[in-house]
């Protein structure tokens, strides 16, 4: 490990222990910033509630902490709006921001649009699947940008158990996204969970990164805010533990290769040969090939965007 990253883990690594929730309040008071806490949503009607619920209760009607929660619903055919805007969130649908731009599949595009729905200095993205969730995902994450003008972007990092068992989870964060951070982005090689959905960020380095649409989104975010602001502006807070729902094997192999591509285009900025990649699926006459789209395309940053800018303006 880069020496760098060995001096980045000591002061730049917390718990979320490490601020008290009292010097987080006191620290959003005297600067005077705002919230916002965003769910990306399809199809998350069975966790979505409670995380909502839980997020209002602690941190908007037992402190002030959070100014704003939305939820953006990316084509749910469930009842994950109802359930959402039911617990207190507002909901707002995908294709109702920036209508005029077509929008495509993918978690990214939801994040990227909602910057154009949510007022808040610091934005905070909490993944909608999340089981037995803890406010303690929002307030770890949001308290470094309160209280430390140097940090920029904060990722949590957690357990995440599988089938039972500590630490096996995050299979694509240690088959792909973490061989190539070590190997191609080594001041990144410290961060413990770097594609997880938990993290937050301050405004003003969101509407400057360009958003991959899809499963890339992290990866890629990481990778442009370290070129923009630097390692040090860059942390991470320990949460605890994350419990959420597992995809199976064929779903990570769509991941990992979204990710790879994300990780391709940052090294070269060229093009993929063969933006696609070919899965088999046992039938009845034996396996059977299966081509899915790689993402391909990626969203610029937000400042490029003159509804973004009217607004700002106004």
């Amino acid at each position: 490990m880069l020496e760098e990253v060995e001096r980045w883990l000591s002061t730049r690594s917390w718990s979320m222990t490490s601020r008290p929730l009292h010097k987080i309040l006191a620290a959003k008071r005297m600067t005077g910033q705002t919230v916002s806490v965003v769910l990306p949503a399809l199809n998350e009607e069975e966790t979505v509630g409670d995380i909502v619920a839980v997020i209002r209760h602690d941190l908007m009607h037992q402190v002030p902490l959070v100014d704003e929660i939305v939820v953006v619903d990316s084509g749910s055919t469930d009842r994950t709006s109802e359930v959402a805007a039911a617990a207190g969130a507002r909901v707002v649908h995908r294709d109702d921001i920036l209508p005029h731009i077509p929008p495509v599949p993918g978690k990214g595009e939801v994040l990227w649009r909602s910057l154009l729905v949510t007022g808040g200095d610091i934005v905070c993205f909490i993944d909608a699947d999340l089981k037995e969730f803890s406010s303690d995902f929002v307030s770890g994450i949001v308290g470094p940008l309160l209280t430390d003008p140097g940090v920029d972007l904060v990722k949590a990092m957690y357990d995440r158990p599988l089938g039972g068992r500590a630490g096996q989870g995050g299979r694509v964060t240690e088959l792909m996204a973490r061989p190539l951070l070590n190997m191609h982005w080594p001041q990144l090689a410290g961060f413990v969970q770097p594609l997880g959905g938990e993290y937050a960020a301050r405004r003003s380095l969101l509407e400057q990164l360009p958003f991959p649409v899809g499963y890339g989104v992290e990866l890629g975010m990481l990778v442009d805010a370290l070129h923009l602001v630097g390692l040090d502006a860059l942390a991470q807070v320990d949460v605890g533990v994350r419990k959420h729902r597992h995809q199976d094997g064929q779903a990570l192999g769509r991941m990992a290769a979204a990710i790879y591509r994300t990780a391709q285009l940052r090294l070269a900025r060229g093009h993929l040969i063969r933006p696609s990649l070919t899965q088999f699926e046992r039938g009845e006459d034996g396996f059977e090939p299966r081509t899915y789209s790689v993402d391909t395309e990626e969203r610029p940053p937000m400042v490029e965007i003159a509804e973004y800018a009217t607004r700002k303006v106004a």
